[in-house]
């Protein structure tokens, strides 16, 4: 029995894993970090930052992936940010929950 449960937690840990593998596969192939950088600021602020700046707030997500597909202009500072049209709604969702997600 305990063979079973240390094998069920592994395969979870690899399923999380492997998703936010796929995360921040998506951010990289979308040219997110070809401005954000995971932990520091780049072009425009790091996706840690971002998400705890909208940590807890209600709406955060559909508010970021607004951002991520229509762009923002003054939020983080003079540099706008263009927005990406090349993702799709799914994918602009994904990548918000995926930076919401971040520590």
């Amino acid at each position: 029995m305990k063979g079973i449960l240390i094998s069920m937690a592994a395969a979870s840990a690899l399923l999380l894993a492997t998703g936010v593998h796929a995360d921040a596969d998506l951010a990289k192939n979308s040219g997110c970090l070809n401005c954000h950088n995971v932990d520091t600021k780049l072009v425009g602020p790091s996706l840690k930052e971002i998400a705890a700046k909208y940590a807890g707030q209600e709406n955060a997500s559909e508010y970021l992936v607004d951002k991520i597909k229509n762009g923002s202009n003054g939020v983080w500072g003079p540099v706008p940010m263009p927005p990406n049209a090349m993702v799709s709604d799914e994918n602009a969702k994904v990548l918000a929950d995926f930076i919401l997600s971040l520590k």
